[in-house]
């Protein structure tokens, strides 16, 4: 799990202020808003030891909300779950593991947000609506016995 998923920018956050910044130029208001709430980073990845493949699963963190995609205790994340991931610039570089979607990877690359993107829709939830979100097809980490079994071809 890295990023909140959205909540409408704060006024005091300028309308396009993603546009000629690098994500190392944004606030952390910024930062956090730019997340579009996927939830797809929130997923249980294996990775293969001798080769070093990485294997996406259907199966969400424990703190996951299927239902809104959105983080149950953002705030204090990694007092219940201390390995989750604090998304960093840097780390959105290192990791091979965001989504072709992730707007940190897009704009990371120089890319646009996609249209359905809460920032550009003013709808936050948007990206569930556009079907890009985990919701209606992950399941909670509770409910899943073996990681292994619950792989998928690709992130939907």
């Amino acid at each position: 799990m890295t990023t909140s998923p959205p909540e409408p920018p704060p006024a005091t956050i300028a309308a396009g202020f993603w546009i000629g910044k690098t994500l190392a130029e944004l606030t952390l208001a910024e930062w956090e808003a730019l997340c579009d709430g996927c939830g797809k980073c929130c997923l249980h990845k294996l990775e293969d030891e001798d080769t070093g493949q990485l294997f996406f699963t259907n199966v969400a963190c424990r703190l996951l909300d299927l239902t809104t995609a959105r983080c149950s205790h953002y705030a204090d994340r990694f007092r219940w779950v201390p390995d989750c991931v604090r998304l960093t610039p840097a780390e959105v570089q290192r990791v091979n593991w965001l989504p072709p979607t992730c707007a940190y990877r897009l704009r990371s690359e120089g890319q646009p947000l996609p249209d359905w993107h809460p920032l550009l829709t003013g709808d936050p939830d948007s990206t569930r609506r556009a079907g890009v979100s985990v919701c209606g097809w992950a399941v909670p980490e509770q409910r899943a016995k073996q990681l292994g079994s619950h792989i998928i071809e690709c992130l939907p």
